[in-house]
């Protein structure tokens, strides 16, 4: 007999297992696919971002941070910290304990939630039926009212620097050194370059960053990328700006690559190199040809504003459709679809969806930039505020960035936040609650920040978007 279900997922990260959960609480009978392993060759959930992606990599941040300050950071607390030093392998070994802690939740959740797992690799069919071939490729079919495709991605290769798990690795292999090598090459100044470069750097590796884009970080406001290279240049990573990679070639456990940039042909040999140069939408094998579902040009699934593909009663999310390849929006897009298949109205707001990077300081912003705007002819307000001037930032010797409102200058609705510093991500989302009630800049001025915290610099950067702050010198109106 053929298993028939109200709902089902294709995939179990972000977007996929928060689809099943809620399409469970809504009622609907729902099973998820997943084929995801892990090192003990068990199904593990929670897709990249659980397993290789986001957490892992911020539980290494975290502890190469806490390394770092030991050893440098501590002094000017008064507190002597001799002979210092760093356990990789145990570090490791700790993220990994957090990551299966975290899988095993989600498949806690499954089962309190009520949704079927079925362990193995999806593929639609014809009239929304969606098979399932097992681990020992056995293979079943099921029917399903509607389907939820959320495939997720993968690392991208480039020809010029091919993967092998060992002196060239990509992103996943990055979280698994087991010792710090003494010279390590980045290719690509994204995300993921800049968080898994700052690790091995902190722990003392010579990092370089090799990015083929002439501008750093150009999805980030102009100010905020600015002060972020200055900084990052500042704590030791080399980040070499306008160079393309053309070959690499690995001798004696060391990699060299060649690139061009300004100044013609260059050669640098590494003892490790991470290549990181984006992530691009699973596809493989997932649709059959009559399947109905289209991909655009990039190879994404075709989807509208409520994630509906083209066919009728088929769905897609997270990394496989258009836009930002964030977790947040991912799981946010699952819970739209299931609320839209119960019969609910919802809607995701797609403008205000923040973007971090977990450098230290943090990277962070939500809604667009000024350099946007000014291209979009929309006269603004700007309001600034270091955290040199904040003093619990200076109690916590953490005073470097800023926080940046952007204010539209005929209605003072706030349009953009955008801050390099401590607490940077945490920051920005009280940007983003107020734009989501479509706050003004002097709404956010007549609010009572409490104080002595890092949030007062969105208090004092709001007020100076008209002239009004308190903390520091108002620029001058031109």
């Amino acid at each position: 007999m053929t298993q028939k279900f109200d709902v089902v997922v294709i995939g179990a990260g972000p977007g996929g297992y928060v689809a099943a959960i809620k399409a469970a609480q809504l009622g609907l009978k729902t099973a998820c696919i997943e084929k995801y392993q892990d090192n003990e060759g068990k199904i593990a959930l929670g897709g990249t971002c659980l397993n290789v992606g986001c957490i892992p990599s911020k539980a290494l941040l975290d502890s190469s941070w806490k390394y770092h300050e030991a050893k440098v950071g501590f002094a000017i607390h008064g507190i002597e910290a001799k002979g210092v030093s760093i356990d990789v392998p145990a570090m490791v070994a700790r993220k990994s304990n957090i990551v299966k802690n975290l899988t095993g939740g989600v498949s806690t959740l499954f089962k309190a939630n009520g949704v079927t797992l079925l362990e193995g690799h999806g593929k639609l069919l014809a009239g929304k039926q969606v098979e399932v071939t097992a681990l020992d490729g056995t293979t079943q079919v099921v029917q399903a009212e509607n389907v939820i495709i959320a495939s997720g991605s993968k690392p991208i290769d480039i020809p010029p620097a091919p993967v092998n798990h060992d002196t060239i690795v990509d992103s996943t292999g990055a979280l698994e050194f087991q010792s710090v090598p003494k010279t390590l090459g980045v290719i690509g100044a994204g995300v993921i370059g800049l968080e898994l470069g700052s690790v091995w750097a902190r722990l003392g590796a010579d990092v370089t960053v090799i990015e083929a884009q002439d501008k750093f970080l150009p999805a980030a406001d102009d100010q905020i990328a600015k002060e972020a290279l200055k900084t990052l240049t500042k704590q030791g990573l080399k980040i070499r700006l306008g160079a393309r990679l053309t070959a690499s070639e690995v001798k004696k456990k060391q990699v060299t690559v060649s690139f061009t940039d300004a100044e013609g042909e260059q050669q640098m040999t590494f003892d490790k190199l991470i290549v990181a140069v984006g992530r691009r939408p699973v596809t493989t094998d997932l649709l059959a040809t009559d399947s109905g579902v289209e991909l655009d040009e990039r190879g994404f699934i075709y989807v509208d504003d409520q994630c509906a593909t083209s066919v009728p009663g088929v769905y897609a999310v997270g990394d496989v459709v258009r836009g930002a390849m964030l977790a947040h929006k991912a799981s946010e897009e699952g819970v739209m679809v299931a609320e839209r298949i119960a019969g609910h109205k919802a809607q995701m707001n797609y403008d205000l969806i923040p973007s971090v990077i977990y450098t230290h300081p943090e990277i962070a912003w939500v809604g667009k930039t000024e350099q946007q705007l000014k291209g979009e002819g929309v006269a603004v307000n700007v309001g600034t505020f270091p955290f040199a001037a904040s003093g619990r930032a200076m109690a916590a010797n953490d005073t470097g960035g800023m926080v940046k409102v952007i204010a539209d200058a005929a209605t003072d609705r706030v349009l953009g936040v955008h801050v390099i510093g401590p607490s940077a991500a945490e920051l920005v989302q009280q940007g983003a609650i107020g734009m989501e009630f479509g706050t003004s800049a002097e709404d956010l001025g007549m609010m009572v920040f409490s104080h002595p915290t890092l949030s007062e610099a969105l208090h004092e950067a709001a007020l100076a978007v008209n002239g009004h702050a308190i903390h520091v010198v108002n620029r001058k109106k031109r």
